[in-house]
């Protein structure tokens, strides 16, 4: 069964709550089923990577993204530029849209 979220890859997105709270970021992957979305540039978490010569591969400390919660996460209005809830219209060739709450924009494109 596939989960429904409210926000997509590319997306401009504020995080509400956590050690990044406050912080804006682009959505580079979303995983519906787990309810999670990695934000570039955001929750940032080390980690240690053995050396492995035979496929090239240099150890050390890297930093990565790692996924955060999508309640955690607001969309963008591209139009008012705020953080806001996510309504949905139906255009009038019947494709079903994103709109912003705040301004009733539409959010896809």
């Amino acid at each position: 069964m596939r989960k429904k979220v409210h926000i997509k890859r590319n997306d401009i997105v504020k995080v509400i709550s956590g050690k990044d709270r406050g912080k804006t970021g682009k959505v580079l992957r979303v995983f519906p089923m787990k309810e999670r979305a990695i934000v570039e540039g955001l929750n940032k978490v080390s980690k240690h990577v053995r050396a492995n010569p035979q496929q090239g591969i240099a150890g050390g400390i890297l930093e990565r993204e790692a996924p955060i919660h999508v309640s955690n996460l607001m969309v963008v209005c591209p139009s008012c530029n705020e953080p806001t809830r996510i309504g949905h219209a139906f255009l009038s060739d019947g494709r079903k849209v994103r709109v912003c709450k705040k301004c009733n924009a539409n959010i896809d494109k």
